[in-house]
């Protein structure tokens, strides 16, 4: 069972309800799953039954102790480090976690480099290079490691962090958003090739979660964002991570080719 948040007139955000998301048996992989929001999702992941290939790049300290917080949790983990933009690095990270854990049958795309936001002008074409390589080309070299396995089974899940950038198109995200909105296309285009082997493909889109960065600091309240938030606050990391969790889940069973926005109505698509 997989607490997740509700939010009745009477309770903090932080309170939880009880809802059945049972992904016992399944494997995950988690890209950039050391990072603020890929630590929830695969600690979410786990709680729901799913054991979990822990992703990472640079940091095997804090792999090591996200794997630990796993088997806590009575599930099954593997570190693997590669680069998510080249296809032989992201082969072999295939081969590692299949010896480790088995072909997984969900499939987190979550890494994203990090860089300064300027302007178009101002941004160094390697920006824009690193943003495609992290978003398109990650979803594409994941889709070809870890979908064939899936199609054998006719069954799983493929699920990208998008953002809610990629609605608003807001100065000095040009970078973020080419890449971002790259990664749409690709998702939506292969969710219509691999549709019929009954497996779904979507993103979630956050908006300016807080996470472990913000929580407990005076950077956790931000009116000037938060006043055009239908909800009228800032979300949590961890409402990403039920959402991706829901996504993964038979719950979701039907539902492919979403760009989820979770952003309590601060960014809404239209019809």
């Amino acid at each position: 069972m997989l607490a997740l948040p509700a939010l009745p007139a009477n309770r903090q955000p932080h309170q939880f309800m009880t809802l059945p998301l049972d992904l016992s048996g399944q494997i995950a992989v988690v890209t950039g799953a050391t990072g603020e929001l890929g630590r929830v999702i695969t600690r979410t992941l786990a709680t729901a039954g799913a054991d979990v290939a822990i992703h990472y790049r640079s940091k095997p300290d804090q792999a090591e102790a996200l794997a630990a917080e796993v088997t806590a949790l009575g599930r099954r983990a593997c570190c693997v480090s590669a680069d998510i933009g080249d296809e032989a690095s992201v082969l072999a990270m295939r081969d590692h976690i299949r010896a480790r854990l088995g072909d997984p049958g969900i499939v987190v795309c979550n890494a994203v480099h990090q860089y300064a936001w300027t302007s178009i002008l101002d941004q160094s074409v390697a920006d824009f290079e690193s943003q495609w390589r992290t978003c398109v080309v990650q979803a594409v070299l994941m889709a070809k490691a870890f979908v064939p396995a899936m199609k054998a089974r006719r069954q799983g899940r493929f699920i990208a962090i998008n953002t809610e950038c990629t609605m608003q198109c807001q100065p000095n995200q040009g970078a973020y958003v080419s890449g971002k909105r790259g990664m749409d296309g690709v998702m939506r285009v292969l969710a219509r090739e691999i549709g019929e082997h009954q497996i779904t493909v979507n993103q979630v889109a956050p908006g300016w979660m807080i996470s472990d960065k913000y929580r407990g600091t005076p950077d956790e309240i931000q009116p000037d964002y938060s006043k055009n938030v239908a909800l009228k606050r800032r979300g949590y990391d961890q409402d990403i991570a039920n959402a991706v969790t829901f996504l993964a889940s038979d719950l979701a069973n039907f539902i492919s080719g979403c760009y989820l926005p979770v952003n309590g109505g601060h960014m809404m698509p239209t019809v």
